[in-house]
């Protein structure tokens, strides 16, 4: 079967190929309604289809980004993929979603594979261990943008939630209705990821406003795996926490498990706040009580910003840090 081209569109519709290259690039200055509803017709009837590749190398652009999360279980990656895409929809752009597994070596792999794919640039939840791989990118001035997370002496702008006021904020609370056992359970601080490092800080500065003594065991964190082993021994201390803060929405479920097995009743064995707000939040008996990121509206400020880069990549910005607004939703699991 013959390969339609752009000479055959242009002949159908009785007018030059640079007429009908005007129409597929969406340059209508001066092109009357008439022809381009001629070349719009002859387009179907002929079933072109334009060589995106071709078309890539001319304009210098293959309107696609890539974006790669860190993990894709956690619902605030999926909610930013999400938002991402709808910006890149609403200028006709592509998005290749890559997921990591909080593996630096699967990341390396993507980064390479995305660029190789001349991807016009890139939003990651980074690893974090792949500064130099970062670093590169930073001196080639390729369009990159960061969530959720810092890499120290990596210059990349970052958006992400202001982590300690999250945590801050449920840890007041909790004080607030009368709790001062205070748990919080996060997953392993080992990679020094951004929020898990500034949750653990803004529980500390929380306890100290209200002068309440830290109790080191009261402190957990570990894999996600080991979660409900970890939560067996700390709800069985002599002296067990009355309140527990799950530092994100997978350490909720697991501590949600847990309490189900154990037929544990929250509040009134243990209360309970979400950093994260899931989706189940709600319809859960008793709802639960949550932190929730503003995440639609970080993913749009993520895709929005790589848009400024993609469209001046010959000017080079001073990379910024873009912080978000938590917010204390209040419901029944405390």
């Amino acid at each position: 079967m013959k390969k339609i081209t752009i000479a055959d569109v242009a002949k159908h519709a009785g007018v030059s190929k640079s007429t009908v290259s005007q129409y597929l690039n969406q340059r209508f200055d001066y092109m009357r309604e008439e022809t381009k509803e001629r070349i719009e017709d002859a387009i179907e009837k002929l079933g072109y289809r334009p060589n995106i590749l071709a078309r890539s190398l001319k304009q210098k652009s293959t309107t696609t980004i890539g974006v790669i999360v860190a993990n894709i279980l956690h619902e605030f990656s999926t909610q930013i993929i999400r938002a991402i895409e709808d910006v890149c929809n609403e200028r006709d752009f592509h998005v290749i979603v890559c997921n990591a597994d909080d593996n630096p070596d699967k990341e390396k792999k993507y980064i390479d594979m995305l660029r190789a794919k001349q991807v016009d640039g890139l939003i990651a939840i980074p690893t974090g261990e792949n500064v130099s791989l970062y670093q590169d990118l930073v001196k080639e001035n390729f369009p990159f943008v960061f969530i959720d997370r810092l890499i120290e002496g990596v210059d990349i702008d970052a958006v992400l939630l202001d982590n300690e006021k999250a945590s801050y904020l449920a840890v007041e609370s909790f004080i607030k209705h009368g709790y001062s056992k205070v748990a919080m359970l996060a997953p392993s601080l080992h990679s020094n990821i951004t929020p898990r490092i500034e949750r653990l800080n803004g529980y500390k500065k929380a306890l100290e406003q209200y002068q309440v003594p830290l109790n080191e065991e009261y402190l957990v964190n570990c894999e996600i795996s080991e979660m409900q082993q970890v939560l067996d021994r700390l709800l069985h201390l002599q002296h067990p926490p009355n309140a527990i803060l799950a530092g994100n929405d997978l350490v909720l479920y697991e501590v949600l498990a847990y309490s189900k097995k154990l037929n544990i009743q929250i509040p009134d064995d243990v209360a309970l706040i979400g950093i994260d707000d899931v989706s189940y939040a709600e319809v859960f008996s008793p709802a639960l009580t949550t932190i929730a990121q503003p995440t639609f509206l970080m993913g749009e400020k993520a895709a929005n910003i790589l848009f400024e880069k993609i469209q001046n990549k010959d000017h080079i910005n001073q990379a910024g840090i873009y912080r978000f607004e938590p917010r204390l939703l209040e419901r029944e699991s405390y």
